[in-house]
């Protein structure tokens, strides 16, 4: 398939009550408002396609770009490949949901995204954050250095509440992941988390979300999904 035959079929699959929620969160024209799922029997038809994952993030158009994650090969992309992709992600659900998923499936995933997170910069902070959210979330405990990430909480418990909106929400998933899917730090995960207590993440036009990790950790481990990993990141 090329551009023009993926577009259209995009296109085809845009429902407007799905573009008005894509909007509320922050997404502008130009977008179709795809459900995600929908988009499955076309990656199906397609599989991994890097030129066209390119060809599609620099649309510009929202559902374009998240298809784009979908179908790109991870590991033929450098850094310079992200950041450029990171640089095009004006809102979180492309910058965490798209391209930090996209770079957890590569080798350089880490490097990168320590880069982001020391970057000061909200979204690429929180893309940081997110990437190992879904590291953490879907490989084995002993490809992490327990040190690092142990400073990592350290990092949130010492500036959560003083950063960017969207970069607080990344960093209390972060801490939220390290509780459930890092068990070597599990413990130190729950007392950072109580000690931090609840956030406010304030969000333009919408009321503000409270967010406590130590809470979303509990629920958890009552249910018995200490240790939780998924089977695969991108969809």
């Amino acid at each position: 398939m090329n551009l023009e035959m993926v577009m259209q079929e995009l296109e085809a699959l845009g429902k407007e009550r799905t573009k008005k929620i894509y909007i509320s969160n922050g997404a502008h024209e130009p977008l179709f408002g795809v459900a995600t799922g929908a988009m499955k029997p076309i990656a199906k038809k397609i599989k991994i396609d890097q030129r066209l994952a390119e060809e599609l993030y620099s649309t510009g158009n929202y559902d374009a770009m998240y298809f784009a994650g979908i179908i790109a090969d991870p590991k033929a992309m450098t850094e310079s490949d992200y950041d450029r992709w990171i640089d095009a992600a004006y809102f979180y659900m492309l910058s965490d949901f798209v391209v930090a998923v996209t770079l957890s499936e590569s080798d350089i995933a880490q490097e990168v995204a320590d880069k982001w997170i020391a970057s000061g910069e909200e979204l690429r902070m929180s893309a940081g954050w997110s990437c190992y959210c879904w590291l953490l979330g879907n490989r084995l405990d002993v490809e992490f250095s327990e040190s690092k990430i142990s400073n990592m909480l350290e990092i949130v418990k010492n500036t959560i509440h003083d950063s960017p909106e969207r970069t607080k929400s990344a960093m209390n998933n972060f801490l939220y992941t390290v509780g459930i899917s890092y068990v070597p730090l599990h413990e130190m995960a729950v007392e950072t988390a109580k000690a931090i207590g609840t956030i406010e993440v304030k969000r333009d036009k919408k009321k503000s979300s409270f967010l406590n990790a130590y809470e979303s950790i509990q629920k958890e481990v009552d249910k018995g999904k200490l240790g939780f990993k998924r089977k695969h990141v991108r969809c």
